[in-house]
């Protein structure tokens, strides 16, 4: 091909194509612009203008670039995923703390109900037994004042029988503690009356009772009758009133009423704490020397002396009952029975 010639300007010079401008510089289209800078080059502040260029600050203006505080803009950008993912963080934490708090709140409630119903079932029961012994009491006692002597009662063994065939005998303790008052039976074995009432209803109050090995006359060496101590004061609950000397120097006797018209009075002479394999729970002796010293040891286990002489001749009765010590322990009041104290109920 021959040579392109381009025409000359004004001044004499070549314009060919791609010439230069009027100052002297090349002017070919994608040239320079007038301050030297290549179109589509570096702006007024010597930045590059060129597209995916850098904005004033310096900073890339790229699809893709980074934000002012360095993170990236790219489409779909990061920030809105990391504010998107916060929320988010947040709402399962606040759902996983509103579940913990309604399991809590529901554990609470079902123990809340739990305690009640229980609460609810003891105080029943303490009404009820208490309820049960009270009607019987008034069936079984007439008239009379004093525990004993004097205004004795009258207990009617036929209307007790009646209710139950297991009764042998009737327990009072006068002037106190006087709440102890109660129809004696004795069941099949020691667990019979446990929990179950004069009456034969279920009933943790259970039942005053003989030991089964016990001749139902009162007539052995030692004969045991057993009482729950009660919460409420019931059944034989008072007996830990005699750990005060005071208390029995005011209230030294019970009494005992049989069948058969006894009215048998005992003087305490012996309390304390024992174990429910103790010694004190013998009924049987092999000789009146072995009797004696179960005797001698009685008085020498009491929280005090009470100067009440016992010895061969003698027959006693042992009152049992539990203790807030431990399961295995037992407070005891032991009484001896009053010989010229003895006479026949009319």
């Amino acid at each position: 091909m021959g040579e392109i010639k381009g025409s000359k300007g004004a001044d004499g010079r070549d314009r060919a194509a791609g010439s230069r401008r009027a100052d002297g510089r090349s002017g070919p289209s994608g040239g320079k612009r007038a301050d030297g800078r290549s179109a589509g080059g570096r702006g007024a502040d010597g930045r590059s203008t060129a597209s995916g260029g850098r904005r004033p600050d310096g900073k890339s203006i790229a699809p893709g670039g980074k934000r002012a505080d360095g993170r990236s803009i790219r489409s779909g950008g990061d920030e809105e995923v990391y504010a998107a993912s916060t929320r988010h963080r947040g709402r399962r934490k606040k759902r996983k703390g509103s579940v913990v708090s309604n399991i809590i709140l529901v554990i609470a409630i079902a123990v809340f109900c739990v305690s009640a119903y229980k609460l609810f079932t003891i105080g029943k029961g303490y009404y009820d037994g208490r309820s049960e012994y009270d009607k019987i009491k008034n069936l079984a006692i007439g008239d009379g004042d004093g525990g004993g002597e004097e205004g004795a009662p009258k207990v009617n063994f036929d209307e007790l029988k009646a209710i139950n065939p297991d009764t042998v005998a009737w327990i009072r303790f006068d002037p106190e503690p006087k709440i102890i008052d109660y129809p004696v039976v004795q069941g099949k074995d020691n667990q019979e009356y446990l929990h179950k009432t004069f009456s034969a209803n279920d009933n943790s109050l259970g039942t005053i009772f003989l030991n089964v090995d016990n001749n139902p006359n009162f007539t052995d060496e030692n004969s045991i009758i057993y009482g729950h101590r009660m919460k409420d004061g019931s059944m034989f609950r008072h007996l830990v009133d005699y750990e005060d000397k005071a208390f029995w120097e005011a209230n030294p006797y019970f009494y005992i009423y049989t069948p058969d018209g006894q009215e048998i009075k005992y003087h305490i002479y012996s309390m304390g704490q024992v174990v429910d394999t103790s010694d004190t729970y013998l009924t049987e002796f092999a000789s009146q020397e072995e009797y004696q010293n179960f005797l001698n040891m009685t008085k020498e286990v009491s929280l005090y002396d009470t100067g009440v002489e016992v010895n061969t001749s003698d027959t006693i009765v042992t009152l049992s009952t539990c203790t807030s010590a431990s399961d295995e322990h037992r407070f005891v009041v032991r009484g001896v029975r009053v010989k010229e104290g003895t006479e026949q109920v009319q």
